[in-house]
């Protein structure tokens, strides 16, 4: 193996070889705990984010209008695919304010370039979102409207 072969080895293995519990100050002893840490999650964001309270409604809506439109099983798959996107970009997003809220208290222009960019995530999925359900739900809504 030549010495270039070795070094790209090490660079592809390097970050699988380091250890999280090394750095972590709360590692969750099983997988209860981290269900309950990823509920805590949930609640926080249903409780601090108005942004999730209208996405609740929102999927709440939509399952009730694709009930109501009985429309297939691949079509609940991607509504539920598409709300779910929606909701990790919302998530990430919150992530990603706390670490450079917590990274910084100062105005930093990378900081700002950070923010803007998670929020353009949710925004990209929220259209998408919008997209996909009046694709999947739009004709047979209209269809039922008599349209």
């Amino acid at each position: 193996m030549t010495n270039r072969t070795k070094r790209m080895l090490e660079e592809l293995t390097s970050t699988m070889k380091i250890n999280p519990d090394l750095y972590s100050l709360n590692v969750s002893p099983n997988r209860i705990k981290s269900l309950g840490f990823a509920l805590a999650g949930w609640l926080y964001m249903l409780r601090y984010q108005k942004n999730t309270r209208i996405m609740s409604v929102s999927s709440l809506v939509i399952f009730i209008l694709a009930l109501w439109l009985q429309v297939d099983f691949i079509s609940w798959a991607i509504l539920i695919l598409t709300i779910t996107a929606v909701w990790m970009a919302e998530f990430l997003n919150a992530a990603v304010e706390a670490v450079v809220n917590l990274a910084t208290s100062e105005f930093h222009p990378m900081a700002k370039v950070a923010k803007d960019v998670a929020a353009a995530a949710v925004l990209l999925g929220a259209v998408a979102s919008v997209l996909v359900g009046l694709l999947i739900l739009g004709p047979p809504l209209l269809h039922k409207l008599g349209y």
